[in-house]
């Protein structure tokens, strides 16, 4: 056993400056090997997982472990956060400052995880697709229990009527662990929050239940660690975890007379030991390279992506089911200005993404409206206006990198719909480009962003012309070369990387050395089968089936590896274009959500 290690009390600012507590221990044995992330469970912090430090016995890591926001002596209103999303994002952020300001690259990272800081970390891995070694969840809470019957239904009326508010924690200590000296820490601890925020609570049952379902999408190797006698979560949601994840090093152990706490059980050494084992190994051997080139042919998406685009029979209580629910949105549902321009235009098409990015419901009447606005007000669109307000804040970020280093400022978006998000996003850019060009198949998205710019008066510096985002050779001929691009809503209406492969290519060779690339793609949406049953495409009015298949790596002469992924449509990826010699080589800086 290592001798026991002192920690280091840091900081580090998240994406909205909130400045959150987190503890560092150094390695005692050189050369350093990597670093471990501890995330504790909820109502608590740091100083809980400190004991792992001594116990995975991993003298040649880093150790680091947050408090979270509201918790332990991070800022914040007790057990409050604005939302998962942004404590995943957290997640992200700090993996992010351990890189930068402890010099430990993300494959070089391990993370270990219990019961609330299992979902960030499951969730962290579904979303962002880190390139960590390997994740430990120890007793995940996918689905805490409750008891209360119809708890999670009155929860959520009860905010809708009364706005957030708090919900005391009823576990003892004595449901956590059999260890005496572990349950009277945890009852004389001054820095455990007992209540949790319900905002927390069901944004916590909600990602859980997301990222339980599409697990395959997680591809980070995976120890689940669950504890048999559990009195604070479910275990069938954790097993469902583990059938699902799409990791090919994944491994489960189920410790029979384990309470919930795992890592503070009265025998938690059998937890630790199997942990530190399968650290180990991960770090014995090279980082596990994932190949999704041909997840668009084979694999859980394409089945997927198969299953929804065959019809349904017609008298099955699905089928009906769908049947009756595009019949009433294609005769009252035209009541609604936007969806008569989804069943005229595609809902897929420029001409819908921009009247959703507009937000101004229409209709015939006040009923009419009345529809637009819950047709506007869907999850799906809902994440479409927010993939906008990222690329937005992308595209100035990039604006203002290239202006501090003297470089041309020159905008290209390949397949922009009528451009709007591109030409708002710069009329707020405090550095004005030299040229815009926004491209489209569409002539109709021509005409309109054409119009678009007029309207805007921006003629003198941006144009709008017919091309198609596919033909690397068109993309690459671009004068001049532009320093920024944009692909955005475009891949995951085409199931065919093959194609996705050829415009990244045209982007590589077309955009100026040392410019950047802002990408989006859509490998999970909460809508997958509305969209693919009731709504059309613009093209000739087929179902609209988005395809989730898109693990695309570029395969360029010196090309790192290239692995996108992006939740709901949300703009994730802010990757920079470089060269070396004539070689077209593409460089990966993580922002996140």
């Amino acid at each position: 056993m290592d001798e026991t290690r002192h920690a280091e009390e840091c900081r580090f600012t998240t994406h909205d400056g909130v400045e959150l507590f987190y503890r560092h221990w150094p390695a005692t044995a050189q050369p350093r090997r990597g670093g471990v992330i501890l995330l504790h469970r909820g109502h608590e912090h740091s100083g809980r997982m400190a004991h792992l430090v001594d116990g995975l016995n991993l003298p040649d890591f880093d150790f680091f472990a947050w408090d979270a926001r509201g918790h332990g002596l991070s800022p914040g209103e007790r057990g409050y956060s604005p939302g998962i999303g942004e404590s995943v994002r957290d997640v992200q952020t700090f993996a992010d400052h351990i890189a930068q300001a402890h010099g430990i690259a993300p494959q070089d990272l391990a993370v270990v995880a219990q019961s609330v800081g299992a979902v960030l970390a499951a969730a962290w891995a579904h979303d962002y697709a880190p390139k960590v070694r390997c994740m430990v969840l120890a007793s995940p809470a996918f689905r805490v229990k409750l008891y209360a019957p119809l708890a999670i239904p009155a929860l959520r009326l009860w905010q809708a009527l009364r706005g957030n508010f708090f919900v005391s924690s009823y576990v003892k200590s004595r449901l956590l662990t059999r260890d005496p000296e572990r349950q009277r820490s945890y009852d004389g601890d001054p820095l455990i929050t007992r209540a949790i925020s319900v905002n927390i609570l069901l944004g916590l049952y909600e990602a859980a239940e997301r990222v339980v379902a599409d697990a395959q999408a997680s591809v980070v190797p995976t120890q689940v660690l669950i504890s048999g006698q559990d009195w604070v979560v479910h275990l069938g949601p954790q097993h469902d975890y583990f059938e699902n994840l799409g990791a090919t090093a994944k491994e489960r152990h189920v410790l029979a007379n384990f309470f919930h706490d795992t890592f503070g059980e009265l025998h938690r050494q059998l937890a630790m030991d199997k942990a530190r084992d399968f650290i180990l190994r991960l770090f014995d051997a090279p980082p596990v390279r994932v190949e999704l080139g041909d997840a668009d042919r084979r694999g859980p998406t394409r089945r997927e992506a198969d299953a929804l685009a065959r019809p349904l029979p017609l008298f099955s209580l699905r089928g009906l089911y769908w049947a009756s629910a595009r019949l009433v949105l294609r005769s009252v549902g035209r009541l609604s200005g936007g969806v008569r321009l989804g069943h005229e235009a595609g809902f897929d098409s420029g001409a819908t993404l921009d009247y959703v990015y507009r937000n101004t419901s229409s209709g015939w009447g006040f009923v009419g409206r009345l529809i637009d606005r819950s047709y506007l007000d869907a999850i799906g669109w809902c994440g479409i206006r927010r993939r906008k307000q990222h690329l937005e804040e992308l595209l100035r970020r990039a604006m203002d990198a290239l202006a501090t280093a003297g470089r041309p400022l020159r905008v290209l978006d390949v397949a922009a719909g009528h451009g709007r998000y591109v030409l708002e996003a710069l009329s707020g850019c405090a550095h004005r480009p030299e040229s815009i060009l926004l491209r489209d198949f569409s002539a109709s998205n021509v005409r309109d962003g054409s119009a678009l710019i007029r309207e805007k008066g921006l003629e003198n510096i941006a144009r709008f012309e017919a091309g198609d985002a596919f033909d690397a050779e068109s993309l690459a001929a671009i004068r001049p070369r532009p320093t920024v691009g944009i692909v955005s809503g475009l891949y995951e209406l085409f199931p065919d990387n093959d194609r996705v492969r050829r415009s990244l290519a045209g982007l590589a060779a077309a955009i100026e050395p040392g410019g950047y690339l802002i990408y989006t793609g859509q490998p999970w949406h909460p809508q997958l089968e509305f969209i693919a049953r009731v709504l059309t495409s613009h093209r000739d009015g087929q179902p609209w089936v988005i395809d989730c298949a898109q693990g695309v790596r570029l395969e360029h002469p010196q090309a790192q590896d290239w692995f996108l992924r992006d939740c709901a449509g949300v703009a994730k990826y802010f990757a920079r274009l470089g060269v070396d010699t004539d070689a077209d080589r593409l460089a990966e800086s993580v922002l996140g959500g």
